[in-house]
């Protein structure tokens, strides 16, 4: 077996892997908006790398959805629409509950101590109206129910999602100010259904919470429409 051969194949998938994962929350969190053509010298410029890896990179965002490649403009970024938000969340409501019912019957002690603590801190951060950090614990509690459960195609698939509705649900938070102690009683809520280890409770109370979480931000997903017309 060549060693440096290897090595050099190593590194070069995580080089692949650190600009497909940049490229992928610039478009997500908006710093790439749709219809913007992604200009592949100052892309090589702004990552540090060279064509190679960016190219593979940008192969892969299409694949995904996020990027269409167009004859004479080259990836031209597509990013989440508000019917791409919709869809996502009409699977969500599906895993959601899943993943809560398997965290009810396979969460480790040490686990339910991450999420007991997860939900303090989003009340921390509630009073002191820190909404970046309430969105990343929102996202944290999420996986670490879904870690909980044991599945890994599940986790995977939950990853996928959670990332692709960040932005719309900082923004949900911000313009429905009222929606976020009520998004605390809920996690509360489905946390001591699955520290009682009741399955069905921990599900119904997940499938509620994504149904509200939803119209939180088709809401704001609607408001920010009608302030562009």
């Amino acid at each position: 077996m060549n060693t440096n051969a290897s090595i050099k194949e190593v590194a070069a998938k995580s080089l692949r892997s650190r600009v497909f994962h940049q490229l992928e929350q610039n478009i997500i969190s908006g710093k790439y908006p749709p219809g913007m053509a992604l200009n592949e010298k100052q892309l090589c410029q702004e990552l540090g790398v060279s064509r190679t890896p960016l190219r593979e990179a940008l192969s892969q965002l299409e694949l995904e959805g996020l990027v269409e490649s167009k004859p004479n403009k080259g990836s031209v970024v597509l990013g989440i629409s508000p019917q791409d938000i919709e869809d996502i969340y009409t699977i969500k409501l599906e895993l959601e509950g899943l993943a809560a019912k398997l965290a009810a019957e396979r969460i480790t002690p040490e686990e339910l101590t991450e999420l007991e603590e997860t939900v303090s801190m989003t009340e921390f951060y509630m009073k002191k109206g820190d909404v970046d950090k309430m969105v990343e614990l929102d996202s944290r509690f999420h996986d670490i129910i879904c870690k909980a459960g044991k599945n890994r195609p599940l986790r995977d698939m939950m990853s996928n999602y959670h990332n692709f509705v960040k932005r719309a649900r900082h923004k949900s938070l911000v313009t429905t100010p009222d929606r976020i102690p009520r998004m605390l009683t809920e996690h509360r809520r489905i946390m001591q259904a699955i520290a009682a280890g009741d399955g069905e409770l921990a599900k119904s109370l997940a499938v509620e919470h994504i149904s509200k979480a939803r119209v939180s931000i088709s809401k704001a997903i609607h408001e920010k429409d009608a302030d562009k017309q």
